[in-house]
């Protein structure tokens, strides 16, 4: 067997340092200085290995398709802190204010729309946790309804572009980020039309739990809602299309895009006259933490990568996927089960830099199409992300939730929409169409 006993070694000691709770970069680094030191001791790593290093983080400094990650996250920031994203989910719930169930539909139509705008899904539940939770609580909505549809719906940000999880992928994958952005645009609106679907059912069959907006908060001029429409909403959709719009139809790429969507969203700011020192450096602040967090994960992890794979890891990991017996269907049964399974516990970035390496080998000696690969471990990482007990979300929304509704209510709210995250999960494996479709369509 060689020293492949070393790398499992390796790999369940990062486990149980990353369990710990240390962090995920210093435990990469810490776990590959360790075995790195025993493994030249043994005599399974030559030192000189280390020499690539320089090389692989210049390379990724140089990776013009992560740039689109401090843009994207800077336009989220700057809707999110002008205050717009509020005045948007504000207008939207006054306009379906009087149909059942109108608020939680907002709900997923602002999620949708926010996800398409920032692809960062902490600022998104937070947001409508803040804002929606307490007037649909306040007017008669039943607490799991209401929590669950601010749950799911913030949580979109996971899959629809220009989502940072297929940001990050597209490296690790090593396909185009417009194919995957391409590629997931279906799935993300059949999931937003699926929870719209199910929330509007709810109210019809049972309408105590999801009663319209009484009238006199929907004391307001036809006209007046009209010019509120048009400035709350008209805006930040146009940029949506503009930003979406130019990567589908080849104009620009994925960074280009983002670039002039950073750019799009102080102008927006500008003209409401909430473009400040203040909201500038708050959101550049944003994106300097979240930015740093993917670059440091990113060089630790490669460190780790060029331990384990002299250690002989990664060929032992490639090696028992693709001889699994059930050839690729059990390859992808295992692939989703292990990315469920860490997306309880941990981010999407720690998840992309951990697994995907070990995954991708595999799935490409296997012959599967790694934008449908992508496509869907990131709508698998969306279900794993409302799971409780500890899925991300759900904490996001205990954060700022009322005290009227409990920790065992928000994480039962999750249930149904699991449910109909993973009935789409198995529709997008059993129908790669749903992915491929659009790529196709955009080579025509």
């Amino acid at each position: 067997m060689g020293y492949e006993w070393l790398a499992i070694a390796m790999f369940v000691g990062f486990f149980l340092i990353l369990i710990s709770g240390y962090p995920v970069a210093f435990s990469f680094a810490g776990t590959g200085l360790v075995f790195g030191l025993v493994g030249w001791l043994l005599g399974a790593f030559e030192p000189a290995r280390l020499l690539l290093l320089p090389n692989l983080w210049f390379g990724t400094m140089a990776n013009f398709t992560l740039l689109a990650i401090p843009f994207f996250v800077f336009l989220g920031a700057v809707l999110e802190k002008s205050g717009l994203a509020e005045e948007l989910l504000e207008t939207i719930g006054l306009v379906l204010g009087p149909l059942r169930g109108g608020m939680a539909l907002a709900v997923v139509l602002v999620g949708t729309l926010l996800a398409a705008a920032t692809g960062v899904v902490a600022a998104t539940v937070i947001l409508m946790g803040l804002i929606s939770l307490p007037i649909m609580l306040r007017h008669g909505y039943d607490k799991e309804l209401a929590a669950g549809a601010i749950i799911a719906s913030g949580t979109l940000a996971q899959l629809i572009p220009p989502s940072l999880v297929l940001v990050v992928l597209s490296d690790q994958l090593g396909v185009s980020v417009g194919d995957l952005f391409l590629g997931a645009l279906v799935p993300g609106l059949m999931l937003a039309g699926a929870y719209a679907l199910y929330v509007l059912a709810v109210a019809y069959i049972k309408p105590s739990t999801a009663p319209p907006l009484p009238l006199a908060m929907r004391q307001i001029s036809q006209w007046e809602l009209l010019g509120r429409t048009v400035g709350a909403i008209v805006p930040p959709v146009a940029l949506i299309f503009v930003v979406l719009g130019s990567i589908f139809f080849g104009i620009a790429t994925p960074t280009e895009a983002g670039a002039v969507g950073a750019v799009g969203a102080c102008g927006l700011a500008a003209l409401n006259g909430r473009l400040t020192l203040k909201l500038l450096h708050d959101a550049a602040h944003a994106t300097a933490v979240v930015t740093g967090v993917v670059l440091i994960i990113l060089f630790c992890s490669s460190f780790f990568g060029l331990v384990f794979d002299a250690l002989g890891g990664k060929t032992l990991i490639t090696n028992l996927l693709v001889n699994l017996p059930g050839g690729y269907l059990t390859f992808l049964l295992v692939a989703n089960l292990v990315i469920f399974a860490m997306g309880v516990f941990l981010e999407f970035i720690e998840i992309c830099f951990i697994a995907m390496p070990l995954l991708v080998p595999a799935a490409q000696a296997l012959g599967i199409d790694m934008v449908w690969f992508g496509v869907v471990m990131a709508l698998n990482l969306q279900t794993a992300f409302i799971s409780p007990p500890v899925g991300f979300s759900l904490f996001y929304l205990q954060s700022v939730a009322p005290k009227t509704i409990s920790t065992k209510e928000i994480h039962r709210s999750a249930l149904p929409f699991m449910a109909i995250q993973l009935v789409v999960l198995i529709v997008v494996m059993a129908f790669p169409q749903t992915v491929s479709w659009l790529v196709e369509r955009s080579l025509q």
